[in-house]
């Protein structure tokens, strides 16, 4: 941003042009009649129907690179794998990963968490048991055991 401020500046775009006029020389690339050198080239036959000599005819088109002899064999081969790529892999593919299952179970586990919920406070019960795990079958190391451990709670 403080470049464009900077850049806005009438007097640094008025010494940028400067020194760009300045540093730039120009130079004539046209042809010269004098200069320019002429060679006869003979005219081929254009009356044969080979697949090449019609794509030579054929001076504006541009291969797409998947046959460069044959312009209606390019432009079919372009298009089929064009209708592959875009339509059945982008569209279709997309449509059936956007309306998969839950693979991961998320949508059923947070239903069933809201009817556990429900189901503990019809009960009159805490939503969260403090003794979640029967504090019997929990066995903790003795002190002697644990020594001097640091204890982080």
């Amino acid at each position: 941003m403080s470049s464009l401020v900077r850049l806005s500046n009438a007097m640094l775009v008025r010494n940028l042009v400067n020194h760009s006029l300045r540093s730039t020389r120009l130079i004539s690339s046209s042809q010269k009649n004098r200069d320019a050198a002429t060679i006869d080239i003979p005219k081929k036959d254009t009356t044969s129907t080979t697949p090449t000599a019609a794509a030579a005819t054929n001076k504006n088109w541009v291969s797409y690179g998947f046959d460069r002899h044959d312009e209606a064999e390019d432009r079919s081969a372009t298009h089929a794998s064009f209708f592959f790529a875009v339509t059945l892999c982008l569209v279709l593919g997309g449509a059936y990963w956007s309306y998969l299952p839950d693979p991961q179970l998320q949508d059923w586990s947070q239903r069933e968490a809201y009817l556990e919920l429900r189901r503990r406070e019809a009960a009159g019960l805490e939503p969260i048991s403090k003794d979640f795990i029967d504090p019997a079958q929990i066995v903790l190391p003795s002190d002697e055991e644990l020594g001097n451990t640091e204890i982080i709670i």
